[in-house]
């Protein structure tokens, strides 16, 4: 049954008509001509009727302007949809629950921590933020939660254990830890036996107190020596999964940690083989000297200094030999800018170059965007206002009575354009090499954009337990983005954190309410968030629908 328009001579007609078989063919039936078109709308009689019809339907809404008050809402929906299911298929869901099975709590804690998680990949913010971020998003189970249970849970998941046993002098064991092992038994039956880690370290600091015991004053990474820090340690697989992460105080070096830490793993996941993975802020004469002593029987995988030190520089940088491009599993050779990477030994050292090719052109244009800029300061105010800047002074040429940029320097900054130096004492092959460092970026995203959490936020976290737990929310929050990954990578799809992120955001659910009715209308899918749904095996809502 439908409306259609009928003319007769000058005029319009507004009927209702049916379809109906008869004899196998399809005929019409005019069951009622209501009226004049022109008529029926100068006099608002069409809005009247098809207001009129809706009250009969069960799934149409209809608002019309001028003639309703209807109440409007509009929530993001796709990242819940997405992450609350790997929240459960990766066990974290059902730990949590069996962990809370004896306790009394008079809210819902998982879900807390869920919400807690949620923001953490989504926002850079406080936990008090997160408590109003969540308006705007549509989380099953946290209707009822506040800013005071989101701190509870956190206290919950740094909560010290009554055994001790395995603790170290610098880290006592916590709920987390439990945590930590649940999931690594999950995901157990992937493996035989856990033979490779991968190991690497990040500072925090306080603006407040930092807590009892684990805000200290140490070597700081971020340069500021006046603040108190703590240092989180974090623990890969070798299929770059996250294993754990470790919390001491911020007066803790690297050096002295890493032993004891690690025969805390091998205890607590039976791993037999460790590798450290470290950024260049790590490398040292001291370090280095330390990792290749035969009784630590430790392997690394360190970031060099390009820049600074000489046989980088003279000898690896300048070594011929062919690039070989490198794909992560389940990536193609249609990846539009593989990472390429060649080996070089150099005086016993096993030196691996990689080459980005999309950032070897960002670097390009950007030094090109400088030097062109260079030149037009040159010409228009001469040399002392370029004195204070390192950006300029780098290419410029001095002599006698004149300042000009200097080509040499110029090509020698280009030997660096999207270059990075690892090097490594490991068996592992160059690909393999390459890509585990990578892995240690996403790692560092995660808890780069922690730090700016925990700046803002010393006045809501004094404690020990509640840093802890908030430390550790940024650390599911890791293995829900590995997991996102892993299975866009199974079906062949390798896309940025930041465009997931923001198409995933971008879908959402507007509910329209009126009176008694209520309307659910699903926005469109948009970018790539269409695929992730396919990844992740998420059935999307239906368009329209009811509540």
């Amino acid at each position: 049954m439908f409306v259609r328009v009928k003319k007769s001579g000058n005029n319009q007609y507004l009927q209702i008509v049916e379809n109906r078989r008869e004899q196998g063919k399809t005929k019409q039936r005019v069951i009622s001509t209501i009226g004049r078109l022109e008529r029926l709308q100068a006099k608002g009689d069409i809005e009247t009727l098809v207001r009129s019809l809706s009250r009969f339907s069960e799934k149409v809404l209809m608002v019309l302007s001028g003639q309703s008050d209807p109440h409007t809402r509009a929530v993001k929906i796709g990242p819940t949809l997405i992450f609350e299911r790997l929240w459960e298929q990766t066990g974290i869901k059902r730990i949590l629950q069996g962990l809370l099975c004896d306790r009394k709590f008079q809210f819902n804690l998982e879900r807390a921590v869920f919400l807690t998680v949620l923001h953490r990949l989504f926002i850079s913010g406080s936990d008090r933020y997160c408590d109003e971020w969540r308006r705007d998003y549509r989380i099953n189970g946290t209707e009822e939660l506040s800013l005071h249970h989101l701190y509870r849970a956190m206290a919950f998941l740094g909560e010290e254990l009554n055994d001790q046993k395995a603790a170290l002098p610098f880290s006592p064991r916590r709920i987390k830890d439990i945590i930590e092992e649940d999931l690594f038994r999950e995901r157990r039956h992937l493996f035989s036996n856990l033979e490779l880690v991968f190991f690497d370290t990040t500072s925090i600091y306080f603006e407040g107190n930092g807590g009892e015991t684990i805000g200290r004053r140490g070597h700081s990474k971020d340069h500021r020596p006046d603040l108190k820090q703590m240092v989180v340690g974090v623990i890969l697989d070798n299929n770059g999964c996250p294993l754990c992460c470790e919390m001491w105080p911020g007066n803790t070096t690297d050096i002295k940690t890493l032993v004891p830490v690690v025969k805390r793993m091998k205890k607590r996941f039976g791993i037999d083989r460790v590798i450290i993975v470290a950024d260049r802020g790590m490398i040292s004469k001291e370090v280095l000297s330390w990792l290749e002593k035969q009784d630590n029987n430790l392997e690394y995988i360190l970031g060099a200094r390009m820049r600074q030190v000489v046989e980088i520089k003279r000898d690896v940088l300048s070594h011929g030999g062919r690039y070989q491009e490198v794909y992560p599993e389940g990536i193609t050779n249609k990846a539009p800018a593989p990472l390429k990477v060649k080996e070089v030994p150099v005086n016993g050292q096993r030196y691996i170059v990689c080459l980005n090719t999309k950032q070897a052109r960002k670097d390009a244009a950007d030094r090109a965007a400088i030097l062109e800029a260079l030149q037009q300061r040159l010409e228009q105010q001469g040399a002392k206002s370029l004195v204070g800047n390192k950006g300029y002074r780098k290419y410029l040429k001095l002599a006698k009575g004149s300042v000009s940029i200097n080509p040499d320097k110029v090509k020698y900054e280009e030997r660096f354009d999207g270059k990075w130096v690892l090097r490594t004492n490991t068996t592992l092959s160059s690909r393999d090499v390459a890509l585990k460092y990578k892995e240690l970026w996403q790692v560092e995203h995660i808890f780069r954009d922690m730090k700016s959490l925990m700046d803002t936020r010393p006045v809501f976290h004094q404690r020990d337990d509640t840093i802890t737990g908030h430390v550790f929310c940024s650390f599911l929050a890791l293995v829900l983005l590995k997991e996102l990954k892993k299975r866009l990578s199974e079906a062949g799809y390798d896309f940025e954190w930041r465009k997931i992120r923001q198409d995933l955001k971008a879908l959402q659910e507007i509910v329209i309410a009126e009176k008694e009715q209520q309307l659910v209308v699903r926005t469109e899918c948009q970018g790539v968030s269409g695929k992730v749904f396919k990844a992740v095996r998420v059935a999307l809502p239906p368009t329209i629908r009811t509540l």
